[in-house]
């Protein structure tokens, strides 16, 4: 007969020790079986529902985003703008003046076949009256500005243009001549303001430095010229009212005047002369420099008379005709841009002698 197991009943103490063991003790895993819920995790990520030539696309549409993204960080994706969104001054121009027939030839050609170049704008910071500030493209942007108010067009309310994103106000500085430096040639006085410009905006330490970073594959020689423009832009750029005309040949001698100490002469030669026209503030230049240049005379010896600027104007030629009065009466300056020989001064004596005969 089998012996009867007695079965005793575990007191309150041993079952609180039994649930405390059982907390402490973590259930036994079989070696190399994941819980079920780490299982049905691992699955789900790597099974994709979608079929075969859907998953392609995918990874094409990914390379296309990544290809897009790329190409807009380099500046070579064009967006349309609207032309309000873009300020125009936003960089000091290096042009001083822009010609209205050319402007208007480009107006025609926009209207009729269309923008072929766009503008190159950069973002500018939060907060700016507008999101963007045009880098190169003035007159395009000026143009088609035109154009809009003209029209109302729609096709002329946006504008195509390259995002760029210049590594420091310099680079933007550099872009805008270059564009510049290429299709419309500056002229010194236009090289030399935008190199003070630049300086006085904190993009380069000092003209000097401006002059050199702008116009990195100048020779020497011009990039001492241009330093030579830009100290008539610091020193008389006030005064001057045609200085995009300034001829180099002027301009090197007006500076190396102003080196020597005569801003006060100039400037008071330019106040009192009050030029209307090209011709007339040359004239008067010419008249301060030459009187510059000329040595102080000395009272024991009787000299050249003392001359009297009379007249000026300027041909559209290219030649200028200053009248000049001494004690031994009256004399023509001819010059300009334009070569005199002795053949066209032949004709001007005989022309002077025939209205000067008898009617």
């Amino acid at each position: 007969m089998a012996k009867r197991r007695v079965l005793a009943v575990p007191s309150s103490a041993d079952l609180e020790k039994m649930e405390a063991d059982f907390r402490r003790e973590p259930a036994p895993v079989r070696p190399g079986v994941a819980p079920i819920a780490q299982v049905a995790a691992e699955t789900a990520a790597v099974f994709d529902p979608r079929s075969a030539d859907e998953r392609a696309e995918a990874a094409r549409d990914r390379a296309v985003a990544s290809a897009f993204r790329e190409a807009r960080t380099k500046g070579l994706v064009m967006v349309e703008l609207p032309i309000e969104e873009i300020e125009a001054d936003a960089l000091v121009r290096d042009r001083v003046v822009i010609d209205a027939e050319e402007l208007e030839e480009l107006k025609a050609s926009i209207a009729k076949t269309g923008l072929r170049l766009p503008v190159e704008v950069f973002e500018q910071m939060p907060g700016a009256a507008r999101p963007y500030g045009l880098l190169s493209g003035y007159r395009r942007l000026m143009a088609v500005r035109a154009l809009w108010d003209l029209t109302h067009e729609p096709r002329y309310a946006t504008i195509r243009a390259v995002v760029r994103e210049p590594e420091a106000m310099g680079g933007a500085f550099a872009a805008m001549i270059e564009e510049n430096e290429i299709r419309a040639s500056l002229s010194q006085f236009e090289r030399g303001r935008i190199a003070v410009i630049a300086a006085q905006q904190g993009a380069f330490a000092n003209p000097e430095a401006a002059v050199d970073a702008l116009f990195p594959v100048a020779s020497k020689a011009k990039r001492s010229k241009i330093r030579s423009f830009a100290l008539i832009f610091e020193e008389l750029g006030d005064m001057l009212k045609f200085p995009d005309l300034l001829r180099e040949k002027d301009g090197l001698r007006i500076a190396q005047a102003l080196r020597d100490g005569a801003e006060a002469r100039l400037r008071d030669g330019l106040a009192e002369a009050d030029p209307a026209d090209p011709a007339a503030e040359l004239a008067a230049l010419e008249r301060i420099l030459d009187e510059l240049d000329s040595p102080p005379p000395d009272p024991r010896k009787g000299g050249r008379p003392k001359r009297a600027a009379g007249p000026a104007a300027e041909t559209s030629a290219g030649f200028t005709v200053v009248a000049e009065q001494d004690a031994r009466g009256w004399a023509l300056r001819i010059g300009g841009r334009r070569k005199v020989d002795r053949g066209l001064m032949e004709s001007l004596v005989r022309e002077v002698s025939r209205l000067l005969e008898k009617p």
